[in-house]
C-alpha cells in the first residue's frame, strides 16, 4: 500500500505572473489526506479555495486557467507538475494574486522548494486509477490526440510537430516519474516570434523576459518587431542565435521544447484528481486537449469508483450485532431492516441485511413471485444511514430520524430471498444541525441493486 505524501512545513516564493506581470507571493503548505491540490486567493475576501479539478478549467490560451465561482487561477500547469514530480498527494497553495510566479517558466524553483521543506508520508493509502483499456481523446480541429494505455507505472510520452524549419519534430518521454527533477523539471516555456507579437499586442506576457521564456524566431524580425521586443524586455540590443532562439538564452536540452510539453501534460492531467497507472502518449499536445483528456478521465474514474462492488467478509466481527443496532435505532421488528454493522467512521457506514423467504412483505409482493420491494431497500439504506447520523449524539435512544429528500433512486437489479444485501452511505457534506446528505448504494451477489440520495434530519423525542 503506498501512503499518501505532503510537505513537512510551509514556504514561499515571491516572483510575477507571466501574463498579469504582477508580483505574487506564493505559498506551499502541508494539506490534510484527501485534500488533493488546492489554491486559496487569500488576497479576496473569505480567501476562496478552487481546487485543481479539470471541470473548473475555462481557458486554456496560454496556459491552463480555473474558474470556480467567479474566482481565478491562472497558468496553474507548472505549480501542478512539480507536485506530481514529486509524488506529492496533498498541498494547500496560498496566493496573492490570481497568477503563480513564472520564475524560469519551468517547475525547477518549485520543486526545489518542496525538497527544501521535505516530504512526509501520511496516515491514508493513495488512490490510485489502474488503466486497463486505452482511453484516447481528439481534437479534431486540431489533431491532436492523447491517450492513455495500461502500463505497470505512470509514464508519459510528448510527440510534437511545430510545421517550422526552426522547431521541427521533437519527442520526449519519461519512463519513471522519480525522473522529473532531473529530466523534466527545468525545461522552459517557449513561444514563436509570430505568437510572441500577438500577445503584446493583446497586452499579455506582461512579466515576460528573456530569462523566462524560449523564443523561437520563426519569421524574418521587421524594425518595428526589434523596437517592440527591445521595449518589452527592457533591452538595449537584441539579437538572434545560430540555432534561432532570440537573444542569449542557451537550451538545456536540444529537445527543450517537447520536454516542456510533457511537463505541462503532466500538470494537466493533475487536475483528473486520482493518481493514474498507465502510460500517457500525447500526440501534439496543448493545454485544451490535455484538460479535456482529463474532464474525460476524471468522468470515467468516477463513473467506475460509483460502481465499483466493495467487498466484505461474512465471517468478520460485526462491529455492530441486531442488540446494539437496537440500542441506537427506534425501528423494531418486522420494519428494523439490518441486522449488522461492519464499519462506522465520521464519514461512511457499512451494514448488512440477510434477506429470508420469512420476511412479512414477502406473503404479498409477490406470493408466486416474491422479490424485495424497492422502498424497503431504500428504507434499509436510510437505517443504516441512521446509524452514522446518530452515532453523532451521546444519547441516540433519545432521538428519531426522519426522511427530508430521496433523490436520483436507480434500482439496478432484483432481491430475492436468500440474498445477502450490503449498504454502503458516504456524506455528501457534513451533518450539520442534525441534516445528514449521504450517497447510498445496496449490493447483493456482486451487484449494484440500487442507489439513492438521502437526507434526513434527527430530533428529540417529544
Amino acid at each position: 500500500m503506498v501512503k499518501q505524501k505532503t510537505i513537512k512545513g510551509e514556504i514561499s516564493l515571491v516572483g510575477v505572473g507571466l501574463h498579469t506581470g504582477k508580483e505574487v507571493k506564493m505559498t506551499f503548505k502541508p494539506a490534510p489526506v484527501n485534500n488533493g491540490y488546492t489554491f486559496v486567493r487569500v488576497d479576496l475576501e473569505g480567501a476562496p479555495v478552487i481546487e485543481a479539478d479539470a471541470n473548473y478549467v475555462v481557458n486554456t490560451q496560454r496556459g491552463t486557467n480555473l474558474e470556480k465561482l467567479g474566482v481565478k487561477i491562472q497558468t496553474s500547469e507548472h505549480v501542478l507538475a512539480a507536485f506530481v514530480g514529486c509524488d506529492l498527494d496533498n498541498v494547500i497553495v496560498e496566493l496573492d494574486e490570481s497568477e503563480p510566479p513564472i520564475m524560469d517558466g519551468s517547475s525547477k524553483f518549485f520543486v526545489e522548494a518542496i525538497e527544501k521543506v521535505g516530504i512526509e508520508e501520511q496516515d491514508a493509502a493513495r488512490n490510485v486509477y489502474v488503466v486497463k483499456e486505452i482511453i484516447s481523446f481528439t481534437d479534431e480541429a486540431t489533431g491532436s490526440e492523447i491517450l492513455v494505455m495500461p502500463s505497470d507505472e505512470y509514464q508519459v510520452t510528448a510527440m510534437v510537430d511545430f510545421g517550422t524549419k526552426v522547431l521541427g519534430t521533437q519527442n520526449a518521454t519519461l519512463k519513471h516519474m522519480n525522473d522529473f527533477k532531473e529530466e523534466i523539471a527545468d525545461s522552459r516555456t517557449f513561444s514563436f516570434l509570430h505568437e510572441l507579437e500577438t500577445l503584446l499586442d493583446e497586452g499579455l506576457i506582461k512579466g515576460g523576459d528573456l530569462n523566462n521564456a524560449i523564443v523561437y524566431v520563426d519569421k524574418e524580425i521587421s524594425e518595428k518587431t526589434m523596437n517592440n521586443l527591445k521595449k518589452a524586455f527592457g533591452k538595449d540590443s537584441i539579437s538572434v542565435k545560430p540555432n534561432g532562439i532570440l537573444d542569449n538564452l542557451t537550451l538545456h536540452y536540444p529537445n527543450e521544447a517537447a520536454r516542456h510539453k510533457l511537463l505541462d501534460v503532466i500538470g494537466d492531467l493533475a487536475l483528473i484528481g486520482t493518481r493514474i497507472q498507465g502510460k500517457v502518449i500525447a500526440n501534439k499536445p496543448g493545454h485544451f486537449v490535455n484538460t479535456q483528456f482529463a474532464k474525460k478521465m476524471a468522468k470515467i474514474i468516477k463513473i467506475e469508483q460509483r460502481n465499483q462492488i466493495p467487498v466484505y467478509d461474512l465471517n468478520q466481527e460485526p462491529l455492530m450485532d441486531i442488540h446494539k443496532i437496537m440500542s441506537m435505532l427506534p425501528h423494531r421488528p418486522p420494519f428494523l431492516l439490518v441486522d449488522k454493522i461492519f464499519e462506522l467512521s465520521g464519514t461512511h457506514v457499512v451494514g448488512l441485511k440477510n434477506v429470508t423467504m420469512n420476511e412479512p412483505f414477502f406473503v404479498g409482493h409477490f406470493p408466486d413471485a416474491p422479490v424485495m420491494p424497492g422502498v424497503l431497500i431504500i428504507e434499509a439504506m436510510a437505517q443504516t444511514g441512521g446509524i452514522l447520523v446518530l452515532s453523532t449524539v451521546p444519547d441516540p435512544e433519545n432521538y428519531l430520524t426522519f426522511f427530508m429528500k430521496i433523490d436520483n433512486v436507480k434500482f439496478k437489479h432484483k432481491v430475492l430471498p436468500g440474498d445477502t444485501l450490503f449498504f454502503k452511505c458516504d456524506l455528501i457534506s457534513p451533518i450539520r444541525r442534525g441534516i445528514c446528505h449521504m450517497q447510498a448504494n445496496a449490493y447483493a451477489n456482486g451487484k449494484l441493486v440500487a442507489e439513492a440520495e438521502l437526507m434526513a434530519q434527527i430530533a428529540k423525542k417529544q
